[in-house]
């Protein structure tokens, strides 16, 4: 008999109230790092091992990233803190106009908005694409991972019928699930998805981007 695959088990962590005074997020510094194993959903495989480190601060925020499999990868920068203006988590990795919010503008379980921006492929800016982000947080909950324990806002992306850059796709579609830790300014988990339609094809029939997870197993 074959043995079954699982897929990577949906993320528990104990619910709390509201935190009182509300966290601040702690500000960005040359030298913080965060590293993430980054798993396959459907089956659980490890696809790599990612380093997201913050090598400049100013106008401008830069996360430099490495994989231990894919080597250098696409940089993240932020202007100002919290909002995002070249966006590699997606592929293609994306230079928004205006900056996206990264998590929830206020850290609070009823917090919800909706951003507008268009987006540019990075390395080809001839290209402009519509993007729009509903961002609603649920509830604050504390995570236990690899690298600890943390308290955490888990909050839910949708990012429905965005454009692509890819003409051939009619229809597409992402959504994802975070857990943000104000304590280390980034996720402690983040479990993104997206499916997209070709001409002719429905719903039912969607084609999957990669389903992964992103879990914290060190930081400094």
């Amino acid at each position: 008999m074959a043995a079954c695959i699982s897929s990577q088990p949906y993320p528990k962590g104990i619910v709390e109230a509201q935190p009182q005074p509300t966290p601040t997020v702690r500000p960005p510094k040359v030298g913080q790092e965060w590293v993430y194993q980054v798993r396959n959903v459907f089956n659980q495989e490890v696809i790599d091992v990612i380093t997201e480190k913050v090598v400049s601060v100013g106008d401008q925020i830069r996360i430099s990233r490495s994989g231990i499999k894919a080597g250098p990868l696409p940089d993240e920068i932020q202007s100002p803190w919290g909002y995002v203006i070249q966006d590699p988590h997606w592929s293609p990795p994306q230079k928004f106009a205006p900056a996206v919010p990264v998590w929830p503008v206020q850290l609070n379980a009823k917090s919800s908005g909706y951003y507008q921006s268009r987006y540019q492929v990075l390395g080809y800016p001839d290209g402009s694409y519509f993007w729009g982000l509903s961002m609603d947080a649920s509830q604050w909950e504390r995570l236990s991972v690899t690298a600890g324990q943390f308290l955490t806002l888990k909050y839910h992306n949708e990012i429905p019928y965005f454009q692509s850059q890819d003409v051939f796709r009619v229809s597409n579609y992402r959504e994802e699930d975070l857990w943000f830790s104000p304590e280390i300014g980034r996720w402690v988990i983040r479990r993104s998805f997206g499916r997209y339609l070709l001409g002719g094809m429905r719903w039912n029939g969607a084609l999957w981007e990669d389903y992964l997870e992103w879990e914290l197993i060190s930081w400094k």
